[in-house]
């Protein structure tokens, strides 16, 4: 056998039974990675509607590609994830185990292309976006698992950047690879903009809804939070409202103590949703309205200081602070 034979075989890959149980969720894999058609972007190829980054930031729908490079890996097992954690199994992706970018982009973009071939047939799905959709100009990293994982996410971003059609690149991160994000900054492969999930303002709250599986976790994401500050990508933190784990006036308060630490560009408060795997783990009633998503983007607004409510999105259950002292324009020209 040869040492090229050897290193095949050595491969990452997502299990046989988990990848049947993926393409049956309609997602596309390749190996260890997975591309999906949001719900957003299907509705927008029926001329339906569009996501709320298309109204917060100005991002096509149609011509979003969400995808990961780690789909099946993650550090933390959250209550609220509505992906399939459950059969996550690694919290590791050695360098010479996994596909080069290219790889996963081209093989993604042909799964991505199998997942939209039934809409061609569709008498009502508008034409025009779908020939459009099949060059991206927006790519979401973060469809399941986490992407900061995947040792070779600089040259991925860099690659991405280089296809004549992208305009934006948006990466989502647990904060669990702090040294990650470093190296995309040190390497010239930062994202148009990057988000942090922050759906704890404590060292309690933290592990009881993230779950972490490294001991370091909470330092690890506050090393993360750091970043914010200083990075020259555009910076979101996203909080995830749970009424009975980090909802209240007076969690408000302490969620303004510790965002001063990243001073993000943006803040976006999202509601928890009922859906996917996390009903097996969460109740409908933990989910908030847009009503009660407002009153506490208002109550952050009041603690922090130069921040205001940009806007808010009543299908998504989604508000936005700007930061007004840090500004950058929200829409992507």
């Amino acid at each position: 056998m040869s040492c090229a034979d050897e290193h095949v075989q050595d491969l990452i890959q997502i299990k046989p039974i988990i990848a049947r149980q993926l393409r049956s969720a309609k997602y596309g894999v390749y190996n260890h990675s997975t591309v999906e058609l949001c719900h957003w972007t299907k509705k927008s190829f029926m001329d339906e509607g569009t996501c709320y980054k298309h109204r917060f930031y100005g991002i096509d729908t149609h011509r979003c590609m969400e995808f990961s490079p780690a789909g099946m890996f993650c550090e933390n097992r959250c209550i609220y994830c509505w992906r399939p954690m459950e059969f996550y199994e690694h919290i590791e992706m050695p360098s010479n185990a996994v596909d080069e970018p290219q790889a996963i982009i081209d093989n993604l973009m042909h799964e991505r292309f199998r997942l939209m071939s039934g809409y061609f047939g569709n008498a009502d799905a508008n034409k025009a976006k779908l020939r459009e959709a099949m060059r991206p100009t927006h790519y979401a990293i973060s469809l399941s698992g986490e992407p900061t994982m995947y040792p070779k996410l600089p040259e991925l971003i860099r690659h991405l950047k280089s296809l004549k059609d992208t305009r934006s690149i948006f990466l989502v991160t647990n904060g669990q690879e702090p040294d990650m994000l470093y190296r995309l900054e040190e390497e010239d492969a930062l994202p148009t903009q990057i988000y942090l999930s922050t759906n704890a303002p404590n060292k309690r709250l933290f592990y009881l809804i993230n779950k972490p599986r490294l001991r370091d976790a909470w330092e690890r994401w506050l090393k993360s939070l750091e970043f914010l500050a200083s990075t020259k990508a555009r910076t979101v933190a996203r909080i995830t409202l749970i009424r009975s784990y980090n909802y209240g006036l007076d969690t408000a308060r302490e969620f303004a103590e510790i965002l001063r630490i990243g001073n993000p560009h943006f803040i976006e408060v999202k509601s928890y949703m009922h859906v996917g795997n996390s009903i097996n783990r969460l109740s409908a009633d933990e989910m908030l309205s847009m009503d009660e998503v407002l009153a506490f983007t208002e109550a952050l607004e009041y603690h922090l200081d130069g921040y205001a409510l940009y806007d808010w999105s009543i299908p998504s259950r989604v508000a936005v602070l700007q930061n007004v002292k840090r500004y950058v324009d929200p829409i992507i020209r």
